[in-house]
């Protein structure tokens, strides 16, 4: 099978933790946690998206954001298939200009190439890409994660929310009675399997080489609905610029996020970092939040990942992790690891280990 990825991280790599995405996953998680009678809310605020905030059209979050927020919505939900609900809950409106040029587009298959190329821009948190199988011409989607060393429960929800959400968006566009012709996951069975056969109306296997949707080439060929090739194109011109917009942006994240991690536990200034690029504090900033955060914000998410790091080393103390990330002292680690965590160091270095064994 060959498969073509699109403009993100090939597969089997990792991504950027600076880089942002729209929060789309969040706002269905946060309106299925709302049925539930369960208010994500405050663990929104938590990391700095309140109600006001999650609104705006502009808003992207951070990788580290969402996981946050996902890890903690399965804590509270006790759901480990929450997933499949929030990719049920889906719809092609809620990517905004990329859902609209999919709904002109000329055949599913053709949609869904489309989706992989512009992923970026659709709050995808998987890597995504697509092809024909060599077997049997059937059109095979793929669905990777962006690091391989996610939390377990975070990397099945991702997987199961992308797929879910693949198949619903297709029934909505080409009618009820879409069904993949297997779907693969490379996780190991679940304890109940009846969701995903129900949700996907075809063969699930699990311990799979990869995470993967098989299409039969007869629905790969249905046509679109809303096709329309004036609108669909100049959508497409659009798509574009938002993609050479948001690519010098992420650049300038990146950057910034490896400088704080090779200066730790100094942290550089604000005012060194506008030197460091040749540009004034106040334009530094202007970019920053057009990509959505702030300089505090992407300080602190570059400590929070050498902190959870360094707790996974047992010869270190916390005075020497804490030290180490450039925190003043002990409770000054303490204080960020249960604003982050909700709990304590030392009980997040035993969870942490725990998992991996």
């Amino acid at each position: 099978m060959s498969l073509a990825p699109g403009p993100a991280s090939p597969p089997g790599t990792s991504r950027s933790t600076s880089a942002t995405i729209q929060p789309n996953i969040l706002r269905h998680l946060v309106a299925v946690a709302d049925a539930r009678g369960i208010d994500l809310r405050p663990l929104l605020q938590q990391v700095g998206l309140d109600e006001t905030v999650m609104r705006s059209a502009a808003l992207r979050v951070s990788y580290r954001q969402g996981s946050a927020v996902i890890r903690r919505a399965l804590e509270l939900t006790r759901d480990e298939h929450l997933g499949l609900k929030v990719g049920a809950a889906q719809h092609l409106t809620a990517w905004g200009l990329l859902g609209f040029a999919l709904m002109a587009d000329d055949t599913l298959r053709h949609a869904i190439e489309t989706g992989v190329k512009y992923q970026n821009l659709s709050g995808a948190m998987v890597v995504w890409s697509a092809g024909t199988s060599e077997e049997d011409d059937a059109f095979v989607l793929r669905a990777d994660l962006p690091d391989p060393a996610i939390d377990p429960a975070v990397a099945v929800f991702l997987i199961e929310e992308g797929l879910a959400s693949v198949v619903t968006l297709s029934r909505l566009s080409v009618g009820p009675a879409f069904a993949p012709k297997v779907v693969e996951f490379a996780c190991p069975p679940p304890r109940r399997n009846d969701l995903h056969g129900a949700l996907f109306g075809c063969p699930v296997r699990f311990g799979a080489p990869a995470n993967r949707m098989v299409i039969d080439p007869a629905w790969a060929r249905a046509p679109m609905p809303g096709r329309d090739p004036v609108t669909y194109a100049s959508t497409l011109e659009m798509l574009d610029a938002q993609m050479a917009a948001r690519r010098g942006l992420q650049d300038l994240l990146e950057v910034l996020e490896v400088s704080v991690a090779q200066s730790l536990p100094v942290i550089p200034s604000f005012a060194e970092q506008a030197r460091r690029h040749a540009t004034s504090e106040r334009t530094l900033r202007r970019r920053l939040a057009d990509c959505g955060t702030t300089y505090e914000a992407l300080v602190e998410g570059v400590r929070r990942e050498r902190v959870e790091q360094l707790l996974l080393r047992p010869e270190l103390t916390l005075r020497d992790i804490a030290r180490r990330a450039g925190f003043s002292d002990e409770r000054a680690l303490r204080r960020a690891v249960h604003r982050w965590h909700g709990t304590s160091p030392v009980h997040l270095r035993e969870q942490m280990r725990s998992e991996r064994l």
